[in-house]
């Protein structure tokens, strides 16, 4: 089985390179990576030109740029990571191993980029949280059958939470694969804005995106 990589981008010239570079190693063994930009104004396409296989155009937001570049797909199994993503050389085989059925999907256990011992327990309780749940976030490198995202109808079009709702979506087929590899994800986020005012808002959009609000509302927080 073919995967086919899939990484939204805007304005990630600074890591792109060091992102895509890890992935290599799955080119050389057939698998396809592709960038949907959602237009970058600085040289995104330029440094990950000759590291991907396509480099597409959408709109801009994540749900967006990524069922457009599952539309234009051609692996079986879709794979998406987040351009602040690093993963292991070996990954795909580790994925292929496990997802070889029609409606196969999971996601991966993350590790945050920082040395901040409160980063362990965030990472831990994230991982720990989606177990409990069935529910994947993009950190994770969500990976689905082609058959499977198609069905579901793939992403909702909305600018926040589309993984919540996507998790959903499948965890109504079947609950997710969550392996213990793990993603390396930048925890600049974590860092700038502070780790437990992150937790915070991260908690406080997930309640409130729970009790109704929506997402359009809560992105405006988030951002």
């Amino acid at each position: 089985m073919r995967l086919s990589i899939v990484i939204p981008a805007r304005n990630e010239a600074a890591g792109i390179a060091a992102a895509l570079q890890p992935l290599q190693a799955l080119r050389s063994r057939g698998h396809e990576v592709m960038l949907v930009d959602g237009g970058s104004e600085d040289e995104t396409l330029q440094r990950a030109a000759a590291l991907v296989d396509r480099c597409i155009a959408a709109p801009p937001g994540r749900a967006r740029q990524i069922n457009a570049g599952a539309a234009a797909a051609s692996g079986d199994i879709l794979w998406f990571l987040h351009a602040d993503t690093r993963v292991a050389p070996d990954s795909d085989r580790i994925l292929l191993a496990v997802c070889g059925q029609t409606d196969c999907w999971g996601r991966f256990d993350v590790r945050l980029s920082g040395r901040q011992p409160l980063l362990r327990l965030v990472e831990r309780l994230m991982n720990l949280r989606s177990r409990l749940t069935g529910i994947a976030t993009g950190d994770q490198g969500i990976f689905v059958t082609r058959e499977l995202f198609e069905r579901v109808g793939g992403f909702p079009d909305i600018p926040l939470m589309e993984d919540i709702e996507l998790s959903k979506r499948l965890r109504a087929v079947r609950r997710p694969l969550c392996l213990r590899q793990q993603l390396l994800t930048s925890s600049r986020r974590w860092e700038e804005q502070g780790i437990v005012r992150t937790i915070g808002l991260m908690w406080a959009l997930r309640l409130a995106y729970f009790l109704g609000v929506p997402a359009e509302r809560l992105a405006v927080r988030y951002d």
